[in-house]
């Protein structure tokens, strides 16, 4: 089984919500929350920051936890055919400065500030619904139920 410790950015403003375009190898596209692995000795904290860097362009400053999803995803469902658990954090995220663009180099094609009414619209990974849930509910103990269908909603 493989295993990633990652970090995502929840950074919602006037009822719109920043999301990356992920485009994968093969060319597909899927839209997610900024963010992403954290690194050998990356403190989680340090991480999303510095992926809300790298994706968007954006400086910005850690405003709360808001809590940690883990969930394991079944080999026949997971990119690399094998059984993978993947933890993430989740942090309430406010851009301070910086301009907004595409990742140079990176698998981030596009960031953008979409309506959250629009977001049930999109082709998205799990981590979206995860990190808004968390962020409207905001629940004491830092955990929502899980999401199904191995990280991604299709629509």
């Amino acid at each position: 089984m493989s295993f990633r410790l990652a970090a995502y950015a929840v950074c919602v403003e006037d009822d719109r919500v920043l999301l990356a375009r992920h485009v994968s190898p093969a060319g597909e596209t899927t839209w997610t929350l900024p963010g992403g692995k954290v690194e050998h000795a990356e403190d989680p904290f340090d991480a999303v920051i510095r992926e809300v860097g790298e994706e968007t362009g954006y400086d910005a400053v850690v405003a709360r936890l808001l809590g940690v999803d883990s969930r394991v995803i079944p080999a026949t469902e997971a990119w690399s055919g094998q059984e993978h658990q993947n933890v993430g954090i989740f942090y309430q995220v406010r851009i301070t400065g910086g301009v907004l663009r595409p990742e140079p180099n990176g698998a981030t094609a596009e960031s953008v500030w979409t309506p959250i009414p629009d977001v049930v619209h999109l082709r998205r990974s799990s981590l979206v619904d995860i990190g808004l849930a968390l962020a409207w509910t905001r629940p004491e103990t830092g955990h929502v139920p899980a999401v199904p269908a191995g990280g991604l909603i299709q629509h």
